[in-house]
Protein backbone atom coordinates (compact mmCIF):
# COMPACT_ATOMS: atom_id res chain seq x y z
CA UNK A 1 0.00 0.00 0.00
CA UNK A 2 1.08 3.57 -0.61
CA UNK A 3 0.08 6.86 0.97
CA UNK A 4 0.33 10.15 -0.84
CA UNK A 5 0.58 13.75 0.32
CA UNK A 6 0.44 16.73 -2.02
CA UNK A 7 1.86 20.21 -1.54
CA UNK A 8 2.62 23.32 -3.53
CA UNK A 9 -0.81 24.64 -4.34
CA UNK A 10 -1.75 28.26 -3.94
CA UNK A 11 -3.13 31.41 -5.51
CA UNK A 12 -1.38 32.69 -8.62
CA UNK A 13 -2.15 35.11 -11.41
CA UNK A 14 -2.81 34.05 -15.00
CA UNK A 15 0.41 33.32 -16.83
CA UNK A 16 2.34 32.38 -13.72
CA UNK A 17 3.76 29.00 -12.76
CA UNK A 18 3.46 26.55 -9.89
CA UNK A 19 5.13 23.27 -9.07
CA UNK A 20 3.12 20.69 -7.21
CA UNK A 21 4.87 17.99 -5.22
CA UNK A 22 3.68 14.66 -3.97
CA UNK A 23 5.56 12.55 -1.45
CA UNK A 24 4.80 8.88 -1.11
CA UNK A 25 5.20 6.59 1.84
CA UNK A 26 5.40 2.85 1.58
CA UNK A 27 7.58 0.50 -0.36
CA UNK A 28 8.05 -0.17 -4.05
CA UNK A 29 7.41 3.41 -5.08
CA UNK A 30 9.39 2.91 -8.27
CA UNK A 31 7.03 0.18 -9.42
CA UNK A 32 3.96 2.43 -9.36
CA UNK A 33 2.65 4.52 -12.17
CA UNK A 34 1.97 7.99 -10.79
CA UNK A 35 -0.47 10.61 -11.93
CA UNK A 36 -2.07 13.93 -11.22
CA UNK A 37 -5.72 14.58 -11.72
CA UNK A 38 -7.86 17.56 -10.84
CA UNK A 39 -11.40 18.48 -10.05
CA UNK A 40 -12.83 21.92 -10.48
CA UNK A 41 -15.96 22.94 -8.66
CA UNK A 42 -19.00 21.57 -10.40
CA UNK A 43 -16.97 19.62 -12.95
CA UNK A 44 -15.92 16.03 -13.44
CA UNK A 45 -12.54 14.83 -12.37
CA UNK A 46 -9.94 15.16 -15.12
CA UNK A 47 -6.75 13.16 -15.47
CA UNK A 48 -4.02 15.69 -16.16
CA UNK A 49 -0.76 13.79 -16.37
CA UNK A 50 0.57 10.28 -15.91
CA UNK A 51 4.10 8.93 -15.61
CA UNK A 52 4.84 5.25 -15.79
CA UNK A 53 7.33 3.29 -13.76
CA UNK A 54 9.51 3.40 -16.88
CA UNK A 55 9.32 7.18 -17.11
CA UNK A 56 6.92 7.35 -20.03
CA UNK A 57 4.51 10.24 -19.72
CA UNK A 58 1.08 11.13 -21.00
CA UNK A 59 -0.59 14.51 -20.72
CA UNK A 60 -4.15 15.67 -21.22
CA UNK A 61 -4.63 17.77 -24.34
CA UNK A 62 -5.71 20.68 -22.16
CA UNK A 63 -2.26 20.93 -20.55
CA UNK A 64 0.12 19.78 -23.29
CA UNK A 65 2.92 22.26 -23.80
CA UNK A 66 2.27 23.84 -20.39
CA UNK A 67 2.51 21.08 -17.78
CA UNK A 68 5.25 18.54 -17.14
CA UNK A 69 5.15 15.51 -14.87
CA UNK A 70 8.31 14.03 -13.42
CA UNK A 71 9.36 11.69 -10.66
CA UNK A 72 12.31 11.07 -8.37
CA UNK A 73 12.20 7.48 -7.22
CA UNK A 74 15.02 7.90 -4.73
CA UNK A 75 13.01 10.57 -2.93
CA UNK A 76 9.64 8.91 -3.55
CA UNK A 77 8.43 12.13 -5.11
CA UNK A 78 6.36 13.06 -8.12
CA UNK A 79 6.06 16.59 -9.44
CA UNK A 80 3.74 18.55 -11.65
CA UNK A 81 5.32 21.65 -13.15
CA UNK A 82 2.56 23.96 -14.33
CA UNK A 83 3.42 26.92 -16.57
CA UNK A 84 1.27 29.54 -18.27
CA UNK A 85 -1.57 28.92 -15.87
CA UNK A 86 -5.06 30.10 -16.75
CA UNK A 87 -8.22 30.47 -14.68
CA UNK A 88 -9.43 27.22 -16.27
CA UNK A 89 -6.67 25.41 -14.37
CA UNK A 90 -8.28 26.34 -11.07
CA UNK A 91 -9.06 23.07 -9.28
CA UNK A 92 -8.08 20.75 -6.50
CA UNK A 93 -5.17 18.65 -7.71
CA UNK A 94 -4.74 15.09 -6.53
CA UNK A 95 -1.73 12.82 -6.66
CA UNK A 96 -2.50 9.24 -7.76
CA UNK A 97 -0.67 5.94 -7.74
CA UNK A 98 -1.47 2.74 -9.55
CA UNK A 99 0.01 -0.43 -10.94
CA UNK A 100 -0.16 0.81 -14.50
CA UNK A 101 -0.74 4.04 -16.38
CA UNK A 102 -4.40 3.29 -16.96
CA UNK A 103 -5.50 2.22 -13.50
CA UNK A 104 -5.02 4.35 -10.42
CA UNK A 105 -5.70 2.88 -7.00
CA UNK A 106 -4.49 5.39 -4.44
CA UNK A 107 -5.13 9.09 -4.06
CA UNK A 108 -3.91 11.88 -1.85
CA UNK A 109 -6.10 14.47 -0.18
CA UNK A 110 -5.42 17.13 -2.74
CA UNK A 111 -3.97 20.61 -2.94
CA UNK A 112 -5.89 23.66 -4.15
CA UNK A 113 -4.69 25.67 -7.11
CA UNK A 114 -6.43 28.95 -7.82
CA UNK A 115 -5.57 31.05 -10.84
CA UNK A 116 -7.09 34.49 -10.64
CA UNK A 117 -6.23 38.07 -11.39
Amino acid sequence: QIQLAESGGGLVQPGESLRLSCVASGSQFGMYAMAWDRQARGKDRELVAVIGSDGNTRLADSVKGRFTISRDNAKKMVYLQMNHLTPEDTATYYCNAGWNMNTMAYWGRGTQVTVSA
